[in-house]
């Protein structure tokens, strides 16, 4: 007993240690909302950075972690999307933060009756289901454009100001400040999902699902779970953009926008919290600073940067950012004090 006892307390420290914050991921933070003041002209872009990173924050959940591969992770997004525009445009809930909770939990309602037409099958049948239920989404609110405008987009969208007293500005401020601060509290709640039992249940169903059902994991629920999850933070990046654009059309359903969301995890990396995060900030950096060079060739060098990984591979890109992450991990473990084994045992750092 003594020995079991010991056992246990040994793994509960290693998961403890596991998600403790690194230095790394401190610094961060804190860099993510000093751009608030470093670039204040850049507003604009970086709350679209944010929205976007959100956005490949929730597919990586069940991407990287669960395995589910989705090329209609848009209809969430979409249909949230209209969902905050809707209750705006007519008054039914007129403050953004109690719209964008509602937004989220009816993409996550959505997402719990889809997923189990998505579980059904392959990888190929996965992708073809969720690109399926996207189409139909928009073709739906292209079909009732007396109510979302159809091809036109949904317009007349009236946003009150946050918590009644912040108004969202020209300049997009507040609407940057309003997408990082819930881009933060949405990557928490990713992150204690991730390091809890059930998210790593989620890396076991991932490697082997039928080992993982053999030693007692419900392996079908568990991919409801996490699906149901990923549908809600991806409805709230869609309320997002709509809140802060005060309008939303039938792009927020195509393909590109789920094809485009997966070139950011392509080049950020899956199965890796910050992957998204950073894929997001490169892919809209290259996609800025390209657009003004070349405005009509942009799409063919983002096709060469993509190229380009894929002939250098995942694996090289990995493993130098694995050996970046366990330098700054050692240089952190002699500044605070902290064992340096612990630091560099989070793998989903920076």
């Amino acid at each position: 007993m003594t020995a079991m006892a010991t056992l246990a307390d040994d793994v509960s420290g290693a998961f403890a240690s596991r998600a403790r914050w690194s230095p790394l991921e401190i610094a961060f933070w804190i860099f993510a909302f000093a751009t608030i003041i470093l670039f204040p002209g850049k507003y604009l872009i970086l709350k679209d950075t944010a929205i976007l990173a959100l956005f490949a924050l929730s597919l990586d959940l069940i991407v990287g972690y669960a395995g589910i591969i989705s090329l209609g992770h848009a209809a969430f997004f979409g249909f949230a999307g209209y969902f905050a525009g809707l209750i705006a445009k007519y008054g039914i809930v007129n403050e953004p933060v109690i719209a964008l909770i509602l937004s989220g939990l009816v993409a996550a309602a959505l997402g719990f009756v889809t997923s189990f037409l998505v579980l059904r099958g392959s990888d190929l049948t996965r992708l073809m289901v969720t690109l399926g239920v996207s189409l139909m989404l928009g073709e739906v609110a292209n079909r009732y454009s007396n109510l979302t405008g159809g091809a036109d987009g949904l317009q007349g969208v009236t946003i009150a100001p946050i918590l009644g007293r912040f108004r969202f500005d020209l300049y997009g401020h507040n609407g940057y400040v309003y997408c990082l601060t819930v881009l933060f509290v949405c990557f928490v709640i990713a992150r204690r999902i991730v390091y809890s039992p059930f998210g790593l249940s989620l890396r076991a169903i991932k490697e082997n699902s039928l080992r993982a059902s053999a030693i007692g994991i419900p392996v079908k629920w568990r991919l409801v779970a996490i699906y149901t999850v990923a549908a809600g933070f991806a409805g709230i990046a869609g309320g997002l953009l709509t809140q802060t654009t005060a309008f939303c059309s039938l792009d927020v359903f195509s393909l590109e926008r789920s094809a485009d969301l997966l070139l950011v995890l392509i080049i950020g990396g899956t199965g890796y919290l910050y992957g998204g995060l950073i894929g997001a900030v490169i892919y809209k950096l290259l996609q800025d600073w390209i657009a003004n060079l070349t405005p009509q060739y942009w799409q063919f060098w983002i096709g060469l940067v993509l190229v380009a990984i894929v002939l250098v591979g995942r694996e090289r890109i990995g493993g130098g950012n694995a050996t970046l992450r366990a330098a700054v991990s050692r240089l952190g473990a002699r500044l605070t004090g902290r064992p340096a084994a612990l630091d560099a045992a989070a793998p989903d750092g920076p």
